[in-house]
């Protein structure tokens, strides 16, 4: 009997270590999932972040699963001015950030936002990803950059009629980066404030309009505010996505493939939404709120184009120490007379 029994408590420990083997095979042949957060800091609905989620979705998809991605909008992983910082830290994986809010620290890729008149997101997009190519900033040492991309040309969004340099003079007006010196050639004056405060600031009299490109005036609603638009076309924002670098060499080859396989589809991409976007946003503002849209003429343009040509000359001079700043420019200019 006793032999019975130990017979058939061996068989019962024979059948559950067996049972364990084969859901530890199971589990084993399951594939590892490569957890990434991905930090921006506008909101959801601004351009930069709706490019974030169509890299999320095209990563997960392009890997079949084994990458998934977590995004944060709206400031809330990292800010803008802690992007590049918090990613090399390891605080996000990935980041996006706007690299004329930190001017000297990103000089060659900032010569994108010197006034050279480029005439919309897919062609500043592709102009700013053969810079970097070329000339491998060493700001970008400590990451790997995924993709780079540009906005839209600026233009002045006011609540009264700009239709001259007259008109201009002694208006404040909401901007960032380098356009300072553009509205100041022009006799105006910029005020630097989150996007997220101007309606308040428009409201109160504090500034008498903004800055940027156009849209702005569907995402933020400034076209309830802004009845008039002057367009300049003048100077544009530069974006990189960076990656943490010993993130991204700890990645499989077959997913570091895919990343780098959609860096200039993705700056493609981009710079496509986000013309058509500016186009929708004119016309909302056009039929839903009659918003002016006002035109200068040829002679205009020559004479407030006139003004910002010591930009670009005092650019290459505070830069060329550091920077080859003469030729930067040069190229830049060519990239634009070259055909798409």
């Amino acid at each position: 009997m006793k032999k019975y029994v130990y017979a058939i408590i061996c068989f019962l420990l024979v059948c559950v270590c067996l049972n364990g083997c084969k859901k530890s095979s199971t589990a084993g042949d399951q594939p590892v999932v490569i957890s990434l957060t991905y930090a921006n800091f506008p909101p959801a609905s601004t351009f930069p972040c709706v490019q974030m989620e169509r890299w999320k979705t095209e990563v997960e998809k392009r890997t079949h699963g084994k990458v998934a991605v977590k995004t944060f909008s709206g400031g809330t992983l990292l800010d803008a001015k802690d992007m590049m910082d918090g990613v090399i830290a390891g605080q996000a994986d990935i980041g996006c950030l706007c690299m004329a809010y930190q001017p000297g620290r990103f000089a060659v890729t900032n010569a994108l936002a010197l006034p050279f008149g480029i005439k919309d997101a897919k062609t500043g997009s592709k102009m700013l990803w053969n810079l970097y190519n070329k000339f491998n900033p060493s700001e970008f040492e400590q990451v790997k950059v995924l993709t780079m991309f540009t906005t839209a040309p600026s233009n002045i969004m006011s609540r009264k009629a700009v239709r001259t340099l007259a008109d201009i003079k002694g208006m404040s007006l909401r901007a960032s980066g380098g356009a300072g010196e553009i509205l100041q050639a022009w006799g105006s004056n910029m005020v630097g404030m989150p996007m997220s405060a101007t309606p308040e600031a428009l409201q109160k009299g504090i500034v008498h309009g903004l800055f940027s490109s156009l849209e702005v005036m569907k995402d933020f609603s400034y076209a309830e505010l802004c009845k008039y638009v002057t367009m300049t076309d003048t100077s544009i924002y530069p974006f990189a996505v960076v990656m943490n670098k010993q993130k991204f060499d700890s990645l499989p080859d077959d997913v570091k493939k895919v990343f780098d396989d959609l860096a200039a589809e993705q700056m493609q991409w981009t710079g496509e939404y986000m013309d058509n976007h500016i186009a929708e946003a004119i016309e909302f503002s056009k039929q839903q709120h009659q918003v002016e849209f006002i035109e200068l003429t040829d002679e205009q343009k020559a004479e407030w184009n006139k003004l910002l040509e010591p930009i670009i000359e005092k650019w290459i001079e505070d830069n060329k120490a550091k920077i080859p700043a003469e030729q930067i420019v040069s190229d830049l200019k060519n990239m634009m007379e070259q055909p798409e």
